[in-house]
């Protein structure tokens, strides 16, 4: 086990000798496995190492018995170890999040807190095998691309994960073979997590009924997804060297758009994320859909243009594709500046979500929830909001990705008689200055908006005595960080 794990530590450079390295300890079998470990190997690595374990005020006495748990086998072995409390369910409450994903945020600002004020440390995780296979699993269902169908890396920034290179049954066999106890977490059976039912439902059912190899053959291909992925950014990398073009003055990269369709499709999406990354050192908000809309403009003629997050803008110009900046340039999320900068944020279907859009110079707050039930099957669903920045609509009737953006041409909203209506002349009749007309956020599903924000919602989304679920879309209206 120690041969397994130092090389994989090796073959990934994760530690240099001097290095100050942080273990994330839950007091359970894997993390414990992780700091044993790391104990038993400091002296080889020449690392410095000390314990972090979060508490999230959550599981009552059972949680505190993990805390001290860890407490005390780090004393026994010498190890500095710090204990966190965070309040998990209410940062959940608050954002609107699951208890999951509320735990995973609080657990990671925690950790790199603590990393950098020890002196940028490297972060220690106790992700393993079948770790990586439920996430390259949930990428693919929740419809990633490329880029996270290649699961998790073994090395990110300051976060280290050693034990990707070995099993659950590795990991426990390892413990029971050294008598090593640890903290078995109740809720780690619990099937209201995504992440529970892929591990003892799906995969179990993959190695026990498709393959008892599921697990390894699953990471084994986000391994190929992974070199695939470095392969076209090389690509696509060679590719702009040759051909592209820059105007510092305007700020904006370029490329021919004959060169672009000459491409194969999957490489004129790593191009075009190419031209973006010049802009910005983030691409989280960057979708497949925005690449799709970008990659569409070269056969659409000159003058088109594609609203990008980061305050950038796709632009077709005399046979040419550009990525041009509209804002100044400067630190933290951009707002309105030089030209008509418009925001957009996909919406997954992985709910709920909280997300902050910027238009008109003003960050809004979003709050995305599927509620359980429908209005008719519980009473506390049968007063529909009247909220101004509070809608409901009828889940069922959603069939593709929604994002909120400003105004593209194209948009329509459905009115009562089950006509359409373009947003243009929408606005125009609600006499709203023309100013302000590409301020005003939009729901949309294609170019069929659900909801002019602030205004009206569209007649076809509307919940019916037939609505089985509903979708909550919530802002704050421009005045802080969601509801």
């Amino acid at each position: 086990m120690r041969k397994t794990v130092s090389k994989f530590i090796e073959d990934n450079a994760m530690t240099q000798p001097g290095d100050k390295v942080l273990a994330a300890v839950s007091g359970g079998a894997d993390s414990i496995c992780l700091f044993h470990l790391l104990y038993e190997m400091k002296e080889q690595l020449g690392i410095e190492l000390r314990v972090m374990h979060v508490h999230h005020g959550l599981r009552g006495e059972e949680a505190d018995r993990d805390a001290a748990f860890v407490e005390a086998e780090a004393e026994r072995l010498h190890i500095p170890c710090h204990v966190v409390y965070r309040d998990v369910a209410g940062y959940g409450a608050a954002w609107g999040l699951s208890v999951e994903e509320a735990g995973r945020i609080l657990r990671y600002q925690a950790l790199e807190e603590e990393a950098k004020a020890w002196g940028d440390a490297k972060i220690a995780v106790a992700h393993h095998r079948e770790d990586q296979a439920e996430t390259i699993l949930h990428n693919l269902f929740r419809g990633s691309g490329l880029k996270g169908m290649c699961g998790m890396a073994a090395v990110k920034g300051a976060v280290i994960r050693p034990l990707l290179c070995v099993g659950r049954k590795e990991i426990l066999d390892y413990l029971a073979s050294q008598g090593i106890t640890y903290c078995e977490d109740s809720t780690n059976e619990c099937q209201d997590y995504t992440r529970n039912r892929l591990r003892h439902t799906l995969i179990p059912e993959i190695c026990k009924s498709i393959n008892a190899g599921g697990v390894k053959h699953i990471v084994s291909a986000g391994k190929l997804f992974s070199q695939a992925d470095e392969y076209f950014e090389n690509l696509a990398g060679q590719i702009w060297d040759r051909y592209g073009r820059e105007q510092k003055e305007n700020r904006r990269w370029g490329i021919e758009t004959a060169i672009l369709e000459s491409q194969p499709e999957i490489l004129k999406g790593y191009i075009i994320r190419k031209m973006i990354g010049l802009h910005t050192d983030s691409m989280k908000d960057i979708t497949l859909s925005h690449m799709e809309q970008v990659c569409s403009l070269g056969k659409k003629g000159t003058g088109k243009r594609v609203s990008l997050p980061y305050g950038l803008e796709a632009q077709t110009e005399y046979e040419m594709l550009w990525i041009a900046a509209l804002v100044p340039e400067g630190p933290g999320m951009p707002g309105e500046g030089r030209g008509k900068v418009k925001e957009e944020k996909e919406i997954q279907r992985d709910f709920p979500q909280v997300f902050t859009v910027m238009s008109g110079g003003k960050e809004w707050g979003f709050t995305v929830k599927a509620l359980e039930s429908g209005p008719f099957t519980d009473k506390k669903y049968q007063k529909i909001p009247e909220n101004q920045y509070t809608k409901w609509f009828d889940y069922d009737t959603i069939e593709n990705t929604l994002s909120v953006r400003t105004r593209q041409t194209g948009d329509y909203i459905t009115l009562k008689d089950g006509k359409r209506k373009t947003v243009k002349a929408y606005m125009i009749d609600e006499k709203i200055p023309r100013q302000e007309r590409d301020k005003i956020l939009l729901l949309a599903e294609g170019h069929h908006i659900l909801w002019i924000v602030g205004y009206r919602i569209s007649e076809f989304y509307k919940i019916t005595e037939h609505t089985q679920q509903i979708l909550q879309v919530q802002t704050d209206g421009g005045e802080g960080h969601g509801g």
